[in-house]
């Protein structure tokens, strides 16, 4: 009854278009009240607590670095190098526009920032070259959930403060699978383009075009390289990483680029504090719910149940990812993070999971969810910058979908996607 009542209270709130921080933290204090003798300062100090971290120090600074480039002129520079070596392709501009998010999700750790920041380009100019705008939006939607896979990645420090999992060993198995998801939305993006008919340039540029490009995008193209390489290497943590990232951005964009000015510093930091109130405040409730959840045993329970309804460890799989989806349909990946992972966690260690590779399906689950409705924040975004209703977008949008559950198919039943540069690297 104490589950019940509480993710029913949560579901009705947030069919009644309650803000998902208010909807957790409502739910909480009604489960605490009708269902447990437990005072609510459990609320009052699982929300202090819960943000009181140093790994969680990580969010602003990436979010910051990732606003700093995106006005500093580092995305622009990424766009112009990669359609200089993808354009003449088959449906170049999508490759470009696909190939410069994982580029971008290198840096900013967010897949609707990835989104805004390349669709903002690419939607535009692929509209010029007579791409239908339905498949511009759709295809940026989709490759801009790689931002929250390929490290460094919010939803990933998120889960390894829940569950004590180191996020350097979660970042360095994120890469794998997030070159993986660009890999099959290439592919896919090759194959829509050849049935519609969406010709590259059918220039192949000459060497010296090539290095004037790189050498022009080489500020941009380090940026991943010192905040990934120091982190594997393990000179600095991830949160000393994402601090790195915003001096660094700063730096190239002022001074190199000098395309960011002090107005362009005040929007970033402005924005930067709007996203991560909202983002301070879902986590802060979340873990009150989390906090709750455990008390009450309710994930030793729910991991019973699962575990009562088969053995077989494919099936179980199949029922928990489509668990995962369903939910990244209607929630925030944040919250959703948080809430579910004290409870599947111990349901995929007793099938041999490791959590390391746990966390890598999570968040792809719930990323998949940016371009799934009703939730589908990517959606809606993709389709502001392209300035048309989210219907057109839907009969190309399925296809992405399909080519990026085949990813998290693959990583989930294949171990190595994630592992291997996490052995390696030991």
């Amino acid at each position: 009854m104490e589950a019940i009542a509480l993710f029913g209270s949560f579901t009705v709130l947030i069919l009644l278009s309650v803000p998902i921080g208010f909807a957790i933290g409502i739910a909480t204090i009604l489960a605490l009240i009708f269902f447990s003798d437990i005072p609510l300062v459990l609320v009052t100090q699982n929300c202090i607590t819960g943000v009181d971290s140093f790994p969680l120090m990580a969010i602003p600074f990436f979010i910051l670095a990732g606003n700093l480039m995106s006005t500093g002129g580092v995305a622009k520079r990424l766009l112009d190098f990669a359609n200089l070596c993808f354009g003449a392709v088959t449906g170049g501009l999508g490759m470009v526009t696909t190939v410069a998010c994982m580029f971008f999700a290198a840096i900013s750790g967010s897949a609707v920032a990835t989104t805004s920041a390349i669709g903002s380009f690419m939607i535009p100019a692929m509209k010029e070259k007579n791409y239908d705008v339905g498949f511009s939006a759709s295809l940026a939607a989709a490759a801009g959930t790689i931002g929250v896979i390929i490290p460094p990645s919010i939803p990933i420090v998120i889960y390894g403060v829940v569950t004590g999992t180191s996020i350097s060993d979660l970042f360095i198995a994120g890469f794998i699978p997030g070159v993986l998801m660009g890999a099959v939305l290439l592919l896919t993006c090759f194959l829509l383009s050849k049935k519609n008919g969406y010709k590259g340039t059918g220039y192949w540029p000459k060497s010296s075009e090539v290095w004037s490009a790189f050498k022009s995008a080489f500020w941009a193209l380090l940026a991943p390289i010192i905040v990934l390489g120091g982190i594997y290497a393990g000179i600095f943590t991830p949160t000393e990483a994402a601090v790195i990232a915003v001096a660094y951005s700063f730096i190239i964009g002022f001074f190199v680029y000098k395309e960011l000015d002090w107005k362009g510093v005040y929007k970033a930091l402005y924005d930067t504090m709007v996203i991560n109130g909202v983002t301070t405040f879902m986590v802060g409730l979340s873990m009150a719910f989390a906090s709750y959840l455990s008390l009450q045993q309710l994930p030793a329970l729910m991991a019973k149940t699962l575990l009562g309804i088969t053995d077989n460890r494919i099936i179980l799989m199949v029922i928990i990812n489509a668990f995962l989806l369903l939910v990244g349909c209607l929630i925030d990946n944040i919250p959703a993070t948080i809430i579910l992972s004290p409870i599947l966690l111990p349901v995929v260690t007793k099938l041999g999971m490791s959590p390391i590779t746990f966390g890598v399906m999570l968040v792809m689950n719930l990323a998949i969810g940016f371009i799934t409705p009703p939730y589908g924040i990517n959606l809606f975004v993709a389709s502001a910058v392209a300035e048309i209703s989210m219907e057109r977008m839907m009969q190309y949008i399925k296809w992405f979908l399909l080519a990026l559950l085949m990813a998290l198919a693959i990583t989930a039943y294949i171990p190595a996607t994630t592992m291997f540069l996490v052995n390696f690297f030991k």
